[in-house]
């Protein structure tokens, strides 16, 4: 089931979510400085191109104060216009019936989309078997 809608969420919304965090990567990488946001662009755009079947949660390795300081500079650089385009396709996707649960999916990942730092991205039977901390996750089912 999650390889039939990773394949219908491409099609609708994946490969455009997709190219709009490169899109970002690329603007943010032309500095040094925005070296550390281009990085979570690229890891943002390989999880909306695939969702289905993978988690994006808390990384046990994270440093608070930094991924703090990341999540305030990514909001402003690049993260409110990349929730936008979650928000609208999401928008875009509930007007059909089929779309319906990708929107709901959409909307989710626009919340990811706006605070990536300290988060990773792990498969969701790794997450359903316990093997990862699911105090905070945005999971979508296998």
């Amino acid at each position: 089931m999650k390889s039939v809608l990773n394949v219908i969420w491409l099609v609708l919304a994946g490969f455009w979510l997709g190219a709009g965090y490169l899109l970002a990567a690329i603007l943010l990488a032309i500095t040094i400085i925005g070296l550390p946001f281009a990085k979570q662009s690229l890891k943002l755009a390989r999880y909306a191109l695939w969702p289905f079947g993978r988690a994006l949660v808390r990384s046990p390795a994270r440093h608070e104060t930094l991924s703090v300081v990341g999540n305030v500079l990514w909001f402003v650089l690049a993260g409110w216009w990349l929730a936008l385009l979650h928000v609208a396709s999401g928008i875009a996707l509930c007007l059909t019936i089929i779309g319906i649960p990708l929107g709901i999916a959409d909307f989710k990942m626009g919340g990811a989309a706006l605070v990536p730092f300290g988060r990773t991205i792990v498969p969701a039977r790794e997450l359903n078997a316990g093997m990862v901390a699911a105090d905070s996750t945005i999971a979508f089912p296998d």
